[in-house]
C-alpha cells in the first residue's frame, strides 16, 4: 500500500518524523518497506510557457519551441508530439540533474540551439507516462518553480500488507492506526451521519441482485451532465506520486476514493446498459465478455457478473467490460459501490488470470457498511466537476454478518503479554481504533471490532492488537519454563533423518518440492490412463494453473530439478526427496498419505574428482543399485533382495528395471528413464532413478547387531568358475552359496563374468572367489577341498553348470 504524507495528514495529525512513523508502524504490524522522497532531484526546472511552435528545417521529427521562463525567452527543440502553443510544461535548464542522473546541457541538435529540454511526467520521476511532455495547469506562473507550483515536496511511503489487515489497504485505514498511536482524531472526508437515505423511489434504473451470498451489499447512484476530461492537478498528483497514471476524471475519482477508502468503485456508461437496468447473476454457460484490457474472457458459471437487461457488463469485483466504458463522449454515468464475497472474487481472478486493485482488496474482504460513504464521497468529487447527481438512489442490502461480541479477560491478556494492563489502558487502546468496549466486571470487557476489521474473531486476537498497540518491542523477554521431560518418540521421523544422512553422504543434495503439481505431468510420465497415479487429489482452489493437483508421485518434480539444473550448466547431479504423496480416499474427503524416497542421479559418476584418477566415467544403472544397496545396508534391512524384473513401467527402461522386494512385499524399484520421458522434460542426458516406499521400508524389522570378536585364525581363499546359462543371475549362485550348510564358508564374491569367442553361445562364465575360515584351528588343503568341492557340486546341480578352469 502507497501513500504520501501530505495525502495521510488531510486525515490525522502526524506529530513525528517520518523515521519514528515509520518506525511505529512497523511495530504496529505494518511493516513499512520504503520511504523515498519526492522531487529531491529536481532542481533548476521551472514552469515554461510554449510560445510558437515551429517546424525544425532539418529533422521531420522535431520542431523548434520558443518558451517564455519568467522574463527570459529560450528556443527548445523537442520530439513530443503535443507540443503547442500557449501550453505550459515544465522545462529543464542547463545545469539541472534529472532522476536517474540525466545531466541538461545547452547545445545543438540537428544545427539548431536548444538551451534546455522539455519534460514528460517521466523525465520528472513523478510517473510512468513518457508519451509527450507534461502538460501543466493554466493557472500556474511561468518561471515558477516546479516543485513549488505542483507542490511536490512530498514523501512517499510504501506498507507491505499482511493478508489479514485489509482495512489497512487504504490511506483513512493507515491513517486510523496512527491516531491510534498518536492519541489523536481520525477525520472523515464523509460524515456517516450526512449519508443521504438511498430508498430506490423514483430512480430511472434498478438493480436485482439474484446471488446474494456472493454481493450482501450493492448500492448505486446514476449522475447526469457529466463532462469526461482531465482531472484536477491536485488528483492528478495524488495518482502520480504512488504510480497511477491518470486517465480521466472520472476514472481518476473511482481510482482515488478506493485508495482513499479502500472500498472500489466502478463507473458504468448509463447509456450503454440495456434496460437501465443492474443485475447481479452467475454467469451463464458460454457466455463471453470482453474486458477493459480489450481481452475477450470465457466465463464459467460460477463466476459473478455485473449484467444488464441483455449481457455481462462487467466481472464483478475484478474489471469492467469494454461495452460499459466511460468514454469521452459519456454524458451519463451510473456509479457502483459493492460488497462481494472473497471467495468468490478470488476464485474468479485465479481463473481468469487478471490481477487488479479492486480484486486485491474484494479478496481479502472489504467493510459491508463502507460502501455507502465511499459512493457518497465519489459522487461529491464529480458534482463539483460539474455535474449533477439525481436524487435518490438504490442501496440493495442484504444478510451482512453483524461483527462479533467478543469477551476479553485482563488477567488472561496479563499472563499471555507478561505485563500488567489496567481495563482502562485496555479500552484505550481499543478505542483508539474505533473497537466498542465497555466494562462488565473486575476482569472482563465487552468488546465489538468495527465492520472494517473482518479479521476479528476470537479473544486472541484482541490479545494481538493490544501487544501491537503497546508495541512488540515494549512486550519483556522472559525465557519460557520448559518441563524436564522427553518428548514422545518417533521412530519414522528418526528414520527420515537416517535415511538423509545416508544419501547426503552417498553425495546427493536433498530437494524440496511443492506438493502441487501440474496434470500434464502424467502425461509426461507417459502413465496409461488407469494407472493408480493418475487417481489425483484435485484442489479447488489452486494457486496457479500449474499446481492444481497433489502429487503422487515424487519423480515428476526431481525431473523438473534435474531440466532445472541442466539448462544452467549444472550436468553433474544427485537429488532425492523425501515427502509425502497422496491418494484419494473412497468414502473419505481426506486423501491417503505416504512417504516416499525418490532419487535421481545424472552426469558423472565423481564429478569433480582429478580426470587423471577418475576418468570421465558416466553414471549408470549400478549406480543406482548401489545406493539402494547402501540403503539396505545401512538400515540392516537384510531380508530385501534386489531382483531383475520384468515389471512395465511407462517411464523405464525395460530390462533396465531392478526391483526391490521383501518375500511378497514390493519395496520400490530402481532403473533408468526412457529416452521419450525424459525429452518430454526437456532433458538431453541419461538419468537414473530410486524409488522407494517409506512406508513399506518403515514397516520391515532390522537385523540385529551383533558382535564378533576379530578372527584368530587365517581365511583361505579359494576360486570357482562355472559355465551357466545366460539367464542365470549371478546372484541367485551367490545366495546360493551363501544359504548352503558349510559351517566353514565366511564370504562369496563374484570377480569376473565373461562372454567370448570361447564360451558357448547362450552361455557365460562366472568367476566367484569363496572366502573359508574356521573359528577353531588353521585351515589345511585336504579340509577346504572337502568344502569346496561340496559346495562346487551344489553350484553344479542346482544351475546346471559345467565347471571351468580359472
Amino acid at each position: 500500500m502507497k501513500f504520501t504524507l501530505d495525502w495521510l495528514k488531510q486525515y490525522v495529525d502526524v506529530k513525528m518524523t517520518v523515521a519514528e512513523l515509520a518506525d511505529r508502524l512497523t511495530m504496529a504490524g505494518l511493516e513499512v518497506d520504503a520511504v523515498e522522497n519526492l522531487s529531491q532531484e529536481l532542481n533548476k526546472v521551472h514552469v515554461a510557457e510554449i510560445l510558437e511552435v515551429r517546424s525544425h528545417p532539418d529533422a521531420d521529427r522535431l520542431v523548434l519551441c520558443d518558451v517564455a521562463v519568467g522574463d527570459e525567452k529560450k528556443q527548445i527543440v523537442c520530439g513530443a508530439p503535443n507540443a503547442k502553443a500557449g501550453m505550459l510544461s515544465p522545462l529543464a535548464l542547463p545545469g539541472a540533474v534529472l532522476p536517474g542522473g540525466v545531466k541538461i546541457k545547452k547545445g545543438k541538435i540537428r544545427g539548431q540551439v536548444s538551451e534546455g529540454m522539455l519534460c514528460s511526467a517521466r523525465d520528472l520521476g513523478i510517473s510512468e507516462d513518457h508519451q509527450g511532455i507534461m502538460e501543466l495547469p493554466q493557472d500556474l506562473t511561468p518561471g515558477e518553480d516546479i516543485v513549488q507550483a505542483l507542490n511536490l515536496k512530498d514523501i512517499l511511503i510504501d506498507v507491505d500488507l499482511t493478508p489479514n489487515r485489509p482495512d489497512c489497504a487504504s490511506v483513512i485505514g493507515i491513517g486510523r492506526e496512527v491516531a491510534g498511536f498518536c492519541n489523536s482524531r481520525l477525520k472523515q472526508p464523509i460524515d456517516p451521519a450526512e449519508l443521504p437515505l438511498l430508498t430506490g423511489q423514483g430512480v430511472p434504473f434498478s438493480v436485482d441482485v439474484q446471488s446474494v451470498e456472493d454481493c450482501p451489499r450493492y448500492a448505486a447512484r446514476l449522475l447526469t451532465g457529466v463532462k469526461v476530461g482531465p482531472s484536477p492537478w491536485w488528483l492528478q498528483k495524488r495518482l502520480l506520486a504512488i504510480g497511477l497514471r491518470p486517465i480521466n476524471n472520472i476514472v481518476d475519482i473511482t481510482n482515488f476514493v478506493m485508495l482513499e477508502t479502500g472500498q472500489p468503485l466502478h463507473a458504468f456508461d448509463f447509456k450503454k446498459l440495456t434496460g437501465g437496468k443492474i443485475v447481479v447473476r452467475k454467469a451463464a454457460s458460454g457466455e463471453t465478455i470482453t474486458t477493459l484490457d480489450g481481452q475477450e474472457r470465457e466465463l464459467e458459471t460460477d463466476m459473478l457478473m455485473i449484467c444488464d437487461a441483455e449481457k455481462p457488463v462487467a466481472v464483478a469485483g475484478v474489471m469492467g467490460g469494454a461495452n460499459s466504458e466511460v468514454d469521452p463522449e459519456t454524458t451519463e454515468i451510473l456509479l457502483e459501490s459493492a460488497c462481494f464475497d472473497p471467495i468468490s472474487i478470488r476464485r474468479t481472478s485465479r481463473r481468469l488470470k487478471l490481477n487488479t486493485d479492486a480484486s486485491f482488496r474484494f479478496e481479502r474482504g472489504v467493510d459491508p457498511q463502507g460502501a455507502p460513504l465511499a459512493l457518497e464521497r465519489a459522487v461529491r468529487l464529480i458534482v463539483d466537476g460539474g455535474a449533477q447527481v439525481v436524487d435518490d438512489g438504490i442501496d440493495a442490502c442484504y444478510d451482512i454478518k453483524e461483527p462479533p461480541v467478543l469477551h476479553l479477560r485482563i488477567q488472561r491478556i496479563c499472563n499471555l503479554l507478561g505485563m500488567n494492563f489496567t481495563g482502562e489502558e485496555l479500552t484505550a487502546f481499543l478505542s483508539g481504533i474505533e473497537f466498542d468496549v465497555k466494562q462488565l466486571d473486575d476482569n472482563t470487557l465487552s468488546v465489538t471490532p468495527p465492520s472494517f476489521r473482518v479479521d476479528i474473531e476470537r479473544e486472541i486476537d484482541l490479545v494481538e492488537e493490544i501487544a501491537r498497540l503497546k508495541g512488540y518491542n515494549e512486550i519483556p523477554s522472559t525465557l519460557p519454563i520448559v518441563p524436564m521431560s522427553f518428548p514422545e518418540h518417533d521412530e519414522a521421523r528418526d528414520l527420515r533423518k537416517q535415511l538423509a544422512n545416508i544419501m547426503t553422504s552417498l553425495g546427493f543434495y536433498e530437494a524440496i518440492n511443492y506438493s502441487f503439481v501440474a496434470e500434464k505431468h502424467f502425461d509426461m510420465l507417459n502413465l496409461p490412463e488407469n494407472d493408480h497415479l493418475r487417481q489425483t487429489v484435485r484442489l479447488r482452489n489452486p494457486l496457479a494453473e500449474d499446481q492444481n493437483v497433489m502429487r503422487t508421485t515424487l519423480l515428476p518434480g526431481l525431473l523438473e530439478n534435474v531440466r532445472h539444473n541442466v539448462n544452467h550448466q549444472v550436468v553433474d547431479i544427485k537429488l532425492f526427496e523425501i515427502g509425502k504423496v497422496f491418494h484419494p480416499h473412497a468414502g473419505n474427503l481426506l486423501p491417503d498419505e505416504k512417504f516416499c524416497l525418490t532419487a535421481v542421479l545424472s552426469g558423472r559418476r565423481a564429478p569433480g574428482s582429478p580426470v587423471i584418477h577418475f576418468k570421465n566415467q558416466e553414471t549408470d544403472l549400478l549406480d543406482a543399485k548401489g545406493v539402494a544397496e547402501t540403503i539396505l545396508r545401512e538400515l540392516y534391512l537384510l531380508q530385501i533382495e534386489l531382483l531383475p524384473t520384468d515389471s512395465i513401467i511407462s517411464y523405464g527402461v525395460a530390462g533396465n528395471i531392478i526391483e526391490l522386494r521383501a518375500n511378497e512385499l514390493v519395496i520400490g524399484y530402481c532403473g533408468q528413464i526412457s529416452a521419450k520421458i525424459l525429452k518430454n522434460f526437456g532433458i538431453r542426458q541419461e538419468v537414473f532413478y530410486l524409488d522407494l516406499d517409506f512406508d513399506a521400508l518403515s514397516s520391515l524389522e532390522q537385523a540385529r547387531k551383533k558382535f564378533s570378536p576379530l578372527p584368530r585364525y587365517p581365511a583361505v581363499k579359494w576360486d570357482l568358475a562355472v559355465l551357466v546359462a545366460d539367464t542365470v543371475g549371478g546372484g541367485e549362485i551367490l545366495k546360493a552359496i551363501k544359504e548352503a550348510d558349510e559351517p566353514l564358508f565366511e564370504h562369496a564374491e563374484i570377480f569376473d563374468l565373461f562372454h567370448g569367442d570361447h564360451i558357448e553361445s547362450g552361455k557365460k562364465n562366472v568367476a566367484i572367489s569363496i572366502t573359508y575360515r574356521s573359528k577353531e584351528c588353521t585351515l589345511d588343503d585336504e579340509t577346504v577341498g572337502k568344502a569346496h568341492q561340496k559346495m562346487t557340486d551344489m553350484v553344479l546341480s542346482r544351475f546346471r553348470g559345467q565347471l571351468r578352469e580359472v
